[in-house]
């Protein structure tokens, strides 16, 4: 499969609605993606949602403590972030519509959270070999 040079993603940011945006599918423009509400570009982190579906955000988004944006799973995401296709073989893909529409209602209202509740959501996993 040929890799798409321009993806259509569901792009969440703290405080808003949820909304589709285009993204060139390069490092150079994922890492400027992330990087809204950050003095520096930032590193770009990929978590697995689903089969084909992930979320991109920055790597470092609690360390530079960013807004709270959304819970998933017990953690919550700072910054914005995005919901995007995968294609099995690590490339990334547009998301398709049915996903997109899913997940618009899923992060469809804006949260606030506290510092402090960002904190606690911090978690460090070592993995020994």
């Amino acid at each position: 499969m040929k890799k798409e040079t321009t993806i259509k993603v569901l792009m969440v940011e703290p405080g808003e609605h949820p909304k589709e945006v285009t993204l060139d599918n390069n490092l150079d423009a994922l890492q400027k993606a992330v990087s809204i509400g950050c003095e520096d570009q930032g590193l770009i982190e990929i978590i697995g949602l689903e089969d084909g579906i992930c979320l991109l955000c920055n790597e470092e988004g609690k360390l530079l403590q960013l807004e709270g944006n959304r819970r998933v799973g017990d953690d919550i995401i700072t910054g914005v972030f995005y919901i995007l296709g995968e294609d099995g073989d690590g490339e990334l893909t547009s998301l398709p519509q049915e996903a997109m529409d899913r997940y618009k209602e899923r992060f469809g209202e804006p949260k606030r959270y506290t510092q402090s509740e960002i904190d606690k959501a911090m978690v460090m996993r070592f993995f020994y070999g």
